[in-house]
């Protein structure tokens, strides 16, 4: 368990035997994809050919990606006409059943209903061998790395109260939705976001403008106008 003096730590563990064989989690800001580090951080309009900022000067898309701990492949994977391939490079199972593939497989019937149900196709299963361990009171949110629209699948999205499950494994359901994918898939490449959220209970309002809310709204509006990067210069720590 988390100690109170850990209480901003997740702990992840892998069985004894693979520490070192497996590739491990990395906070999100390390796992920045080469295309985002070379994209220019301006551009010219097509339509008008005015130079404005683009995405790489974007906060809350890059506070989205850099946000948490990714999880990674634990082996490169080849994809050839649809079929999947790999070497783990990890010892035989001890009898505890955890697997070796890196990916395993979906009936198509558990999707049944939902938008991304094809009843010819799998979906597909990264197996993970780190357990998670929050600290009390908190739950991960894992989710596909975000603004990865590189990756060639689609991992879905759960909530795990990872503070009273943190002895058990969590795979990460994925639709591969790129069918003319060949390459290799590399060992380390991010399967999942996990960000760590504070169980709360929330309530909704919703109202008009009072006058203060108005004039503040207003001045921060014609703001936005005078300067560029208002929010990435003035609004974020």
């Amino acid at each position: 368990m988390a100690r109170e003096d850990d209480e901003l730590t997740l702990t992840f563990r892998c069985p004894r035997g693979l520490e070192g064989l497996l590739p491990p989690p990395t906070p999100a800001t390390a796992g920045v994809p080469a295309w985002f580090k070379a994209m220019p951080q301006e551009a010219a309009s097509a339509i008008d050919g005015r130079r404005d900022d683009t995405l790489k000067r974007c906060p809350p898309f890059i506070d989205a990606m850099t946000c948490g701990f990714l999880m990674p492949l634990m082996c490169d994977v080849t994809v050839e006409n649809g079929a999947f391939s790999w070497d783990s490079g990890l010892p035989p199972a001890d009898g505890s059943g955890l697997p070796r593939a890196p990916i395993g497989l979906h009936d198509p019937s558990q999707a049944a209903g939902a938008p991304l149900f094809d009843a010819d196709r799998f979906l597909i299963k990264f197996h993970n061998l780190w357990t998670i361990r929050a600290p009390p009171g908190w739950s991960i949110l894992f989710t596909h790395p975000a603004n990865r629209f590189d990756l060639p699948f689609t991992t879905l999205s759960g909530l795990v109260d990872c503070d009273v499950w943190g002895d058990a494994f969590i795979n990460f359901p994925a639709h591969w939705h790129d069918a003319s994918f060949c390459g290799v898939l590399p060992r380390g490449a991010p399967v999942a976001q996990c960000v760590p959220v504070r169980r709360e209970r929330w309530t909704l309002r919703a109202e008009a403008f009072s006058e203060a809310d108005a004039e503040r709204t207003r001045a921060l509006n014609e703001r936005i106008g005078r300067e560029k990067g208002v929010y990435r210069r003035r609004f974020t720590p």
